[in-house]
């Protein structure tokens, strides 16, 4: 696999797709909620009233993207070594009964899926129980159902 350095490349360009795609939407969302077509035609016509929620919703969305990119853009990620303990920006292997799975302790954008190298990855923050599960364990360690196989 590359170094982390391209991982976290990767998910910041996604990061930032994501950001304009939902900037957009909310850029439209906000248009409508203020159409004078939208206007209620009488007290039981919520079209307005679902817009500006809706623009409200997709706005909040837009800031928590702006955040994540930001911090992603500062995040390094170091690379660990073997016999190193489990910390914030340690990429991890979980083996269990089925595939491997792979985890980067993240500041930001956690539950973001990408496919970096061929290989799935999970973005996990502080707020995850599985990050917190997992902070200190070392290689070889139990975790769930499965197993620590790599730390990098």
């Amino acid at each position: 696999m590359p170094p982390k350095k391209q991982l976290i490349e990767s998910i910041l360009t996604e990061l930032r797709q994501r950001f304009a795609q939902m900037e957009s939407a909310a850029k439209d969302a906000h248009a409508a909620a203020s159409d004078p077509d939208s206007k209620a035609e009488s007290k039981y016509d919520t079209r307005s009233l679902e817009a500006s929620y809706l623009a409200a919703g997709q706005a909040q969305q837009v800031a928590e993207l702006a955040e994540a990119v930001t911090r992603f853009a500062a995040f390094e990620g170091r690379e660990f070594e073997l016999d190193e303990s489990i910390d914030a920006g340690a990429l991890v292997e979980i083996s269990g009964e089925d595939t491997p799975s792979w985890y980067l302790l993240a500041p930001a954008a956690g539950g973001l899926s990408v496919t970096f190298d061929d290989i799935d990855i999970t973005v996990l923050t502080p707020a995850s129980r599985l990050y917190q599960s997992l902070l200190g364990k070392q290689l070889g360690d139990e975790i769930d159902d499965g197993f620590i196989t790599e730390i990098r």
